[in-house]
């Protein structure tokens, strides 16, 4: 029985220091307008597996997955977490396609991030994912996200968006900007946010036709975009169950 006991303590260390070992590689491709972007890439299971391309929040840069990206990696998922050109810096870690875009002296508003992302869903089909191809975006991005997965059905196998909405007004866009995109998403699709924001993105939510679609919002009060899966906030495990149901039902 004891020897028992301590193969099951080892098999749970060794999944908990396995994921916070994840190894990650900083790669370089083009976006659809030549600009170069920056990604991490966290690869260590087949091809055949599944790929999860992530999107940062507004003023942040992959840096926002940098615990998420190796958790994900440890449930049997390959990642990529992308710098985007509308972005900054969050966790220590700059934005390279934002510095790159600035020195090109490219826009760099929500909706310019757009050709980065589908540049980054490209470049990963091409290289990476013989498996499924699944889009997560944070704030802005996972409108954007839900966009692409309307706009591009051929591309894209499934969608999480955490906090998403109609933010693109002050950028000339229509009040339905992503709604128009979200009637046309018929793979399964997630989305979560902070308990108070669910006004923000329900009408998005409602237009989608998938009979795949699922949503999850918090006893708590929860969190804005993909940091509320950060291990610091003590309702971040009730988002992870909530990822891990949709992502195992796909």
């Amino acid at each position: 029985m004891k020897r028992y006991l301590l193969i099951v303590v080892l098999c749970l260390f060794g999944f908990t220091y396995g994921a916070s070992l994840a190894q990650s590689e900083t790669i370089r491709f083009k976006s659809v307008d030549g600009l170069e972007m920056a990604a991490d890439l966290y690869f260590n299971h087949p091809k055949s597996a599944p790929f999860i391309v992530l999107f940062h929040q507004a003023n942040w840069s992959r840096g926002e997955y940098s615990e998420i990206a190796p958790k994900l990696n440890s449930m049997g998922y390959n990642c990529m977490a992308v710098d985007l050109r509308s972005g900054n810096s969050v966790n220590d870690v700059s934005n390279i396609t934002k510095q790159n875009a600035l020195k090109a002296m490219k826009e760099t508003q929500y909706v310019d991030a757009i050709p980065d992302m589908l540049a980054a869903v490209d470049y990963a089909r091409k290289n990476y994912a013989q498996g499924k191809l699944i889009i997560w975006g944070s704030s802005y991005s996972a409108s954007l996200a839900l966009k692409l997965c309307g706009d591009h059905k051929d591309k894209i196998d499934a969608v999480l968006a955490f906090s998403p909405g109609e933010y693109f007004t002050s950028q000339g866009k229509a009040r339905d900007y992503i709604t128009s995109s979200a009637i046309n998403v018929t793979q399964p699709a997630f989305i979560s946010s902070a308990r108070d924001e669910k006004n923000n993105w329900w009408g998005i939510y409602v237009a989608i036709p998938s009979g795949k679609k699922t949503y999850f919002l918090p006893q708590s009060v929860g969190n804005h975009g993909s940091k509320a899966l950060w291990s610091k906030y003590a309702d971040a495990d009730s988002y992870w169950k909530a990822v891990n149901d949709f992502l195992t039902s796909i």
